[in-house]
């Protein structure tokens, strides 16, 4: 599997500042850690540290001074500055991204649920739209400083935008299933929707499988590619399917209650 954040580091952090990298990074995690285990607004409040560092990373990219973290952001200002960049700039730094750091910003600092006479708690559809939008910017930086090849960076991106499981605990590498009483094809499935793009080995799943799974385990990752299309097997790595992923989120199988 590819070690996302390390490569990302790596790669960002050598066209970029790696404090403010980092920083981005700590953000993005957040946002999702928190959406997935159902903190909706510190999801939405991470958002906001996250595009701290993304519109101080713009700053860096245009040539710009960059504003010391901690210091007040004119974000207003930067996003004019921005925008009447000469036309060598690529279109990413100078629109695209500013305008998504704007929308995600907005929603942090000005989105009030207490104000609204509708009914529906936003909540749920501000917090799912601040993780896409994040999402997208730090894969969108990636495709424009990116030096792996295109393969690889494709894969990058693929684990961003893939939901993480909460229900699995990554142990140096172990992904360890923090509820004992799946049965084995969702126990497999949910690790394959873990490792994303990535997939998993045949070794690596027996290793993570409870032993009891063992014997049979061929035969239950026969039944998710060959019977359910859940997973699908190149060699002896396998990988879920759209199918498979909506499979899991349906009956919510990576909650952790």
């Amino acid at each position: 599997m590819i070690d996302t954040r390390t490569t990302i580091e790596r790669e960002l952090g050598s066209h970029l500042e790696p404090k403010l990298v980092n920083e981005l990074l700590d953000g993005h995690a957040e946002v999702k850690r928190n959406y997935y285990l159902g903190g909706l607004r510190l999801a939405e409040v991470e958002g906001g540290r996250f595009c701290e560092a993304a519109f101080r990373l713009l700053q860096q990219a245009a040539g710009l001074s960059i504003t010391p973290l901690g210091k007040h952001l004119d974000t207003e200002k930067l996003i004019l500055q921005l925008q009447n960049l000469s036309s060598q700039h690529r279109d990413s730094v100078r629109l695209h991204i500013p305008r998504a750091l704007r929308l995600v910003y907005d929603i942090r600092n000005k989105r009030d649920a207490a104000h609204l006479a509708d009914g529906i708690d936003p909540n749920m559809q501000d917090a799912t739209l601040v993780v896409s939008v994040v999402d997208w910017i730090l894969a969108e930086f990636i495709r424009l400083y990116h030096n792996v090849s295109a393969d690889e960076a494709k894969k990058i991106v693929e684990t961003i935008v893939a939901r993480t499981a909460p229900i699995v605990q990554d142990f140096d590498g172990f992904l360890k299933i923090l509820n004992p009483s799946l049965n084995a094809g969702d126990w497999c499935l949910v690790l394959l929707y873990q490792c994303g793009a990535s997939g998993a080995t045949f070794d690596q799943l027996s290793e993570w499988v409870r032993p009891d799974m063992r014997r049979n385990l061929k035969r239950t990752l026969d039944r998710l590619v060959h019977d359910k299309a859940f997973a699908h097997a190149t060699g002896t790595t396998y990988r879920i399917t759209l199918r498979g992923q909506k499979e899991i989120d349906a009956r919510r199988l990576v909650e952790l209650t």
